[in-house]
């Protein structure tokens, strides 16, 4: 089963250091990120495992201006490294990561005190305290802390081990649907062309397939694939690909795009969506709140509209929204989001997206709340009998927009060829992928 480990954690708590120490690799591969001694951007690296696969690495900076680099590497982490320094302690990113980690539904953490060769054994305990105080009532409560040093090497071979024994826990699905990969870094390489990176979510890729490119609509061919720098034929869900793509002139690919299988064509500009506001949003969200929305690798300037009788939801509480975007990205059902605010200062909150292409709500709907709660509850097979037992236009909406991004039973419904008009425009979507 295909494994991505993640590091979060405050600037200068030696992230870096830690992947350097486990893995031998540098993962500052920028000029200015060595110049300075921080990093800026995403980082790759991979680990070996001791039943012979290997795990991608993703390290991510930890600056406050660079959360939005953070927010790219992120999504897909089956378990994270975060680091906690024992001389600093919990710092302003190390809670604003955890909200975000917790809001992505990142279950497996290992916590590490660094730079414990400079504390005392009291120093130690206050900061595993610290730790513990924080990730109370979050996804990562309870997550094992480990002193670690990246001098002596205090703490290695038990993070080694800790590592393998959670991800050994690590049940996760096979996620159903056709292929889907954020495109997290994008550049030409002398003698190949094209090539784009990123961790898939969800299906498979061959040499030699078309994909697309979303919201851009390009098509392109695989010419070749990567793992871990080793070329592959195929490449599945949970793995850190690179795509070596041809087929357009002037293609039009950046960070925040999507690759996906070619019979994915529909972006959303409105979805439902149930969300989360953590407690370091003091002021709440207020109803047609200005934000930003992180979806994917995506960042998107957005309005957030409140689906209920609030105007303004608190910290600690959740609700259902209708979120609009500047721009279309494209989202499916069950996909995490974060969201900060405009100036991109904090991360106000986060939550799942319910139905990505939704129409415009009253605010005295009737029966709304229970419609979108029955959604956010049911599974697909639930939706599929819904729909075809009382087909109200809400719940048929929700099936067809499964059916159309080829997702879980209610894609598997979609058996032949289906077309379908939205818009004007004519979409063709085949039958349901077998997931790998």
């Amino acid at each position: 089963m295909p494994y991505i480990i993640g590091t979060a954690g405050h600037i200068d708590h030696g992230k870096t250091s830690l992947i350097k120490a486990l893995t031998g690799q540098d993962t500052d591969r920028l000029k200015e990120e060595k110049e300075r001694g921080i990093s800026i951007d995403l980082g790759f690296a991979h680990l070996d495992l001791p039943d012979g696969t290997q795990a991608g690495v993703v390290d991510v900076p930890g600056h406050e201006r660079f959360i939005r680099n953070m927010l790219a590497g992120a999504h897909g982490i089956d378990l994270v490294l975060f680091t906690v320094a024992a001389d600093d302690g919990v710092m302003p990113q190390t809670e604003e990561h955890l909200d975000i980690l917790h809001l992505l539904g990142v279950k497996l953490a290992i916590f590490l005190i660094t730079k414990s060769d400079l504390v005392s054994e009291a120093r130690i305990r206050e900061v595993e305290e610290e730790i513990e105080i924080l990730t109370a009532g979050t996804s990562l409560e309870n997550s094992p802390i480990i002193p670690f040093s990246s001098v002596t090497r205090q703490g290695l071979e038990e993070l080694r081990t800790e590592i393998a024994r959670r991800l050994q826990s690590c049940k996760k699905p096979s996620p159903k649907g056709y292929f889907r990969l954020p495109v997290d870094r994008v550049f030409v390489l002398q003698g190949h062309g094209l090539i784009v990176t990123g961790t898939a979510l969800s299906g498979e890729v061959k040499n030699g397939e078309r994909v697309r490119c979303l919201p851009s609509d390009q098509l392109f061919r695989v010419r070749s694939l990567q793992i871990h720098n080793q070329p592959v034929d195929i490449a599945v869900w949970g793995q850190r690909i690179a795509l070596n793509l041809s087929g357009q002139e002037k293609p039009s690919i950046e960070r925040g795009h999507v690759i996906c299988h070619e019979k994915i064509t529909l972006t959303s500009d409105r979805f439902d969506a149930f969300l989360e506001v953590r407690p370091t949003a003091s002021k709440g969200i207020k109803n047609h709140q200005r934000v930003r929305v992180h979806l994917g690798t995506a960042e998107r300037l957005a309005k957030l509209i409140l689906l209920g009788p609030k105007q303004k939801v608190e910290p600690k509480e959740s609700t259902y929204c209708q979120i609009i975007l500047s721009e279309p990205l494209l989202a499916l059902r069950g996909d995490h989001f974060i969201i900060r605010d405009e100036t991109a200062r904090r991360t106000l909150g986060g939550g799942t997206v319910i139905h990505p292409w939704a129409k415009k709500h009253k605010r005295a709907e009737p029966g709304l709340q229970e419609r979108l709660a029955s959604l956010r509850g049911e599974d697909l097979p639930g939706l599929v009998e819904r729909r075809f037992r009382a087909p109200d236009s809400f719940h048929t909406a929700v099936f067809e927009s499964e059916r159309r991004g080829g997702s879980g039973a209610a894609g598997t419904a979609a058996n032949g060829s289906l077309l379908q008009r939205r818009g004007g425009k004519t979409l063709h979507h085949g039958k349901q992928m077998a997931a790998p």
